[in-house]
């Protein structure tokens, strides 16, 4: 196995155990992403200390002059998974103990159990999104790269229309004139969507070239010689070539359509509170006094440098695997 290969193991591992984080995010949270304490507005991370009692290591939240053990596996509020509903969480406190560890936010809300359920929209967003602009480049640029003529030209035209408009700017204006107050399940379909539709130009661009190369080869040649149709050429002997530019090309859109994602939620245009994502959980910051005194509060914005970084590292090692292969 080459250095490459085992790369592309390595950062692809890494992403499956963040992404099943994600999804056990109901079980990892110690609460309810919507769970408010109104009189703990602003509260601090939790100081967890760790001492040694009879020989064994504890650890536990200190309140004032009582200590209250952090438990495993205790039982709290309900959530589900894949459809499963279950109450039994990671680890949490006894009543009234409370265990914040990334601090709350202004209604009192965990912002920890918020940061893992608010993936749940964020990273998916982005992958669904980059999986849809992929699958539209890949349809338009085949058929443009195959057919060429009038439906190159056209398919064309119409990428560099998108590609000329500033993107940031073409995404806040298409989804600026959709409905804004939906429900949160259409609101994430609805972002889902405009995303991947405003994405499409540059991955067809790539796959467009590929085609044109691709069915100029001499296996491609003689299968349409033997009498292949167009689409058993495409499928059998084209599209299989440019299985490694559509692998890299995911892992560079994922998290560029994360961004997108928290820059929407961020000005309001995205999904909507309650449901938490890391972008409306960002909004919070555009007040003065959140901006200077709650650092906690800048932490969904943090957790996007290393989700980026695995993608970009998984993108590099999947174009320096795809490129051993080719030589």
């Amino acid at each position: 196995m080459s250095a490459a290969s085992r790369q592309v193991r390595a950062w692809a591992s890494l992403l499956v155990i963040l992404n099943a984080s994600v999804v056990f995010a109901g079980f990892i949270a110690p609460y309810a992403p919507n769970e408010q304490n109104r009189n703990l507005p602003f509260a601090g991370p939790t100081r967890l200390h760790f001492i040694e009692t009879t020989g064994q290591f504890h650890n536990y939240e200190e309140d004032r002059s009582r200590r209250y053990p952090v438990r495993f596996l205790i039982r709290g509020a309900r959530y589900t998974i894949a459809g499963l509903a279950a109450d039994r969480h990671l680890f949490g406190v006894e009543e009234p103990a409370k265990v914040f560890l990334f601090g709350t936010d202004q209604f009192g809300r965990d912002v920890f159990s918020r940061l893992l359920v608010g993936a749940q929209i964020s990273l998916v967003a982005g992958v669904l999104a980059a999986g849809l602009a992929l699958s539209l480049g890949v349809a338009l640029g085949a058929l443009a790269g195959f057919y060429g003529g009038w439906t190159d030209d056209a398919v064309m035209r119409i990428a560099e229309l998108f590609l000329a408009l500033p993107w940031l700017y073409l995404l806040l204006a298409v989804r600026s004139v959709l409905p804004l107050h939906i429900d949160p399940a259409r609101a994430f379909l609805l972002l889902v969507t405009v995303i991947g539709f405003v994405g499409w130009a540059r991955p067809a661009r790539l796959i467009r070239g590929m085609v044109l190369s691709a069915k100029r080869r001499d296996h491609v040649l003689a299968a349409r010689a033997f009498g292949a149709t167009d689409m058993y050429v495409l499928r059998r002997h084209v599209l299989p070539q440019t299985a490694g530019v559509v692998l890299t090309q995911l892992a560079v859109l994922v998290p560029r359509y994360i961004l997108a994602e928290v820059t929407l939620s961020f000005f309001g245009l995205g999904v909507a509170e309650p449901v938490p994502s890391w972008g409306n959980m960002l909004a919070a910051v555009q007040r003065y006094d959140v901006l200077t005194s709650y650092w906690w509060m800048f932490l969904p914005g943090i957790a996007l440098s290393p989700v980026f970084l695995l993608y970009y590292a998984l993108a590099n090692a999947l174009h320096e695997h795809t490129a051993l292969l080719s030589s």
